[in-house]
């Protein structure tokens, strides 16, 4: 997405130098950031498209054109867009004027074009790079991230893959509902916008895109109820959003770096962010309030997990300790004040990237920049397994629900599934149809 701030200066250095905006420079992108989520492929609201240029120029039920478009956005024609959000800056409508008033010309290069298709299915030469790994409800399917997509993968063999297309470059968080209704998706295309897709699991229709901020997003959690989502932001915010309607209820500004991850309490009412401020900052989710930091400040924070019944979370990061706290004191805190670390688990191999937190409370999972997996009796902080087989850095880890199945992701761009109680594989996996090679290769 291009920032209200950096639009403006496209048009002015645009001016100075005398040339004519561009669709695919200038254009493009603040219809990626404002439009795109309710006008794609997936959803089309009143026939439009807008994920192409072609698309644009087609139009929809309420007519062709960059003029139609124009008319939307300033208001002159109802309702305004983009609908239920702020209008857009007024530097951005005269961008898109100017590019108007030129001809509006397509000007994408022609080895973009196809990169740009996202109705087109993604064709895959390597694995892709694994940043997030979600198991269903019934623990029968697995979500796993893919380059633009998500792909679900029956575990029972019953099912064909399917392949769930979206506008987001990169997917970097997945979480399904507890009723295995709904499946949250978060990511975004770097430098341009960050979405959150709600998918509905049985139909494997895109029920809402809502585009966020200038780049991507992370560390997507669902409320218990399944009626809020959480993301973490580039611009040190978290977002809270209503599942439903997909408006913006809250922007927390607490934070004084990026937001890598998010995660509920027990009853939804509140909610735990980590980041690269090394804080783990404890939010009221009913207002946006802050409460306080949960933790003794340490190294930069990638990731976060929460027991499944208990207000109790597990963080780790750079400093590669996973550190479980009570996210509630019994105390006023005090400066570099740790009174609610119950314990820390050992040092691991590298920096700390995933976690998982079984769902009967038993095992933590922890994955990152070694290329093993540890598991840990959650009560103890016992080692139980170490599970092997990676080739470089883990991304995602994600128990089962019967909690007996670890999968893990990342750099290799193999899916791995391991038994718990052992460390032992079970089966791996690519996950993506490569063209020109094995599809879908299983070597267990």
């Amino acid at each position: 997405m291009v920032s209200n701030r950096f639009a403006g200066m496209l048009l002015l250095v645009t001016a100075a130098l005398g040339a004519d905006p561009s669709y695919f420079r200038d254009v493009r992108p603040i219809i990626q950031r404002q439009c795109q989520g309710c006008h794609q492929p997936n959803i089309k609201s009143s026939n439009l498209d807008l994920t192409s240029y072609e698309g644009f120029q087609a139009g929809g039920q309420h007519g062709p054109g960059a003029t139609t478009l124009l008319g939307y956005i300033t208001g002159e024609i109802r309702p305004r867009m983009p609908l239920g959000q702020p209008p857009l800056p007024v530097d951005q409508i005269q961008l898109i004027r100017e590019w108007i008033a030129a001809g509006a010309k397509d000007d994408t290069p022609a080895e973009a074009r196809e990169d740009l298709a996202v109705d087109k299915p993604i064709v895959y030469t390597q694995p892709p790079v694994i940043n997030a790994l979600a198991f269903s409800a019934d623990g029968k399917k697995l979500a796993v991230s893919g380059n633009r997509e998500i792909l679900i993968h029956s575990l029972e063999g019953a099912e064909p893959l399917r392949r769930l297309p979206g506008l987001s470059d990169r997917i970097l968080s997945l979480v399904f509902s507890k009723d295995g209704s709904t499946l949250v998706a978060a990511g975004g295309t770097a430098s341009r916008f960050g979405e959150v897709q709600i998918w509905d699991v049985a139909s494997g229709k895109l029920k809402r895109s809502l585009t966020l901020t200038g780049d991507t997003v992370f560390g997507a959690s669902l409320s218990p109820d399944a009626s809020k989502v959480a993301v973490g932001c580039t611009d040190n915010s978290v977002r809270i959003v209503d599942a439903s309607s997909g408006k913006e209820l809250f922007k927390i500004g607490n934070h004084e770096n990026w937001v890598l991850g998010t995660i509920f309490g027990v009853d939804g009412k509140r909610i735990v962010s980590v980041g690269r401020d090394r804080a783990a900052k404890l939010t009221d989710a009913t207002s946006g309030a802050f409460l306080e930091n949960v933790n003794l400040l340490r190294g930069e924070l990638a990731a976060i997990a929460r027991h499944p019944s208990k207000d109790v979370v597990v963080i780790g990061g750079e400093d590669r300790v996973p550190y479980i706290y009570m996210m509630d004191r019994a105390q006023n805190m005090k400066i570099a004040d740790d009174s609610t670390l119950i314990r820390k688990l050992e040092r691991q191999d590298g920096s700390i990237a995933a976690l998982s937190w079984s769902a009967d409370g038993a095992h933590i999972a922890v994955g990152g920049a070694s290329p093993e997996v540890t598991i840990y009796d959650a009560e103890t902080g016992k080692r139980t397994a170490a599970c092997k087989g990676h080739q470089a850095g883990i991304y995602a880890v994600a128990f089962s629900p019967d909690g007996q199945t670890l999968a893990t992701g990342g750099f290799d761009g193999e899916v791995r599934l391991y038994r718990v109680a052992t460390g032992e594989l079970a089966k791996e996996f690519i996950p993506v149809p490569i063209t020109g090679g094995e599809n879908l290769r299983s070597r267990r």
